[in-house]
């Protein structure tokens, strides 16, 4: 069962409890419509049914409140910052908004924010450049949950990587993934769901394959073993060895070269997100040709990618981002869907501050 609620209201009634909890009224409206995004995107895995993360970091003062970011170091086309434990919603739109004007100015940028906090979908980032006729990049470790290939210890985050890239006519291109094979997020979903475990997702504290979410998302806590696969899944043969060397990858941009913790050294606690870091870039089109022309070639191949031939028993071809757009579109017609399970997590939120609860659609 589900509900549907319109997506300005759920962005108010979740910015409302941000602000019950100490937040300004710009945090909390960005950080209301982060996780917002993600739901009416459909990833319900980064969405509001994660805000027990954010306000029980809040309440553990993992997430600070009476702090400010600094600049760590600064030039013409980078800037490192030190977010200082603040929520990270707040400090990566303002710092991809930095990297963008940067990028304005120099033809390109980039960013690395460290000690931060879990920042919603990477794509809404990366996004943030599609209206400046730039490609954007976002990126983030996590805490360890991905094991390596032949391992069955945490080694690494799910870190993701987003790239958005603006077009005309057609939607455009914005790949968001994790580099395992699934995020944590969605384990949570098997987990309230009480679904059973995909083959080739996961392995236990043996290093075989896991089925039951709930002992997963346990031993995955207290590090007894087991974790996400990386994408590509288990040994070599679909390539996941290419899984691993990207979330390595990502921890290098994240973490090691902004001076942060990196690795198993990134843990999550019971009540809330670890502590992470962040990389933002952009490329200004201009600078390599006419912008209208390149959104011309890219209406072209998504459009060929778009009208490609459907396997038998498919109904189309989807190129990344494609999806999440129409489900956007879907959601300003019929409101933000939410699971029953996710309603009452956030309305008795909001109860518990006095608050009302948003209007079922």
């Amino acid at each position: 069962m589900s509900v549907n609620v319109s997506r300005e209201n759920l962005v108010d009634y979740i910015k409302n409890i941000f602000e019950a909890k100490g937040m300004n009224t710009s945090d909390a409206e960005i950080s209301a419509k982060v996780l917002t995004a993600a739901d009416a995107r459909g990833i319900p895995s980064h969405g509001v049914g994660r805000l027990w993360r954010y306000l029980g970091g809040l309440d553990k003062g993992v997430m600070k409140l009476d702090t400010e970011p600094s600049v760590i170091k600064e030039t013409p086309n980078s800037i490192v910052i030190d977010a200082r434990g603040v929520m990270g919603p707040p400090v990566s739109y303002r710092t991809m908004v930095k990297t963008l004007d940067k990028a304005d100015a120099q033809g390109m940028a980039f960013s690395c924010v460290r000690d931060s906090n879990h920042f919603g979908i990477a794509g809404y980032y990366a996004m943030m450049a599609l209206e400046r006729d730039m490609i954007g990049f976002t990126m983030t470790n996590t805490a360890a949950l991905g094991v390596p290939i032949f391992g069955r210890d945490v080694m690494f985050g799910t870190n993701p990587i987003a790239v958005a890239v603006p077009s005309n006519e057609e939607i455009p291109y914005c790949l968001d993934m994790s580099t395992t094979v699934v995020s944590r997020g969605k384990i949570e979903v098997y987990n309230r769901d009480e679904k059973t475990l995909p083959q080739g997702w996961a392995v236990n504290e043996r290093g075989l394959s896991a089925s039951d979410p709930s002992e997963l998302l346990e031993k995955m806590l207290v590090r007894a073993g087991g974790g996400i696969l990386p994408l590509g899944g288990e040994g070599e043969m679909f390539g996941g060895h290419k899984g691993f060397g990207l979330a390595v990858l990502v921890d290098i941009l994240c973490a090691v070269l902004s001076g942060a913790d990196f690795g198993p050294d990134v843990a999550d606690s019971e009540a809330t997100s670890a502590r992470v870091s962040h990389f933002f870039g952009a490329i200004k089109i201009s600078r390599f040709r006419d912008p209208d022309l390149f959104k011309a070639d890219m209406d072209q191949m998504l459009r060929q990618l778009r009208e490609a031939r459907p396997a038998e028993g498919k109904e189309r071809v989807y190129y990344a981002g494609l999806k999440e757009a129409e489900s956007e579109l879907l959601c300003s017609e019929k409101g933000v869907v939410l699971s029953d399970k996710v309603w009452t997590q956030i309305t008795d939120f909001g109860k518990e501050l006095g608050l009302g609860i948003p209007v079922i659609l």
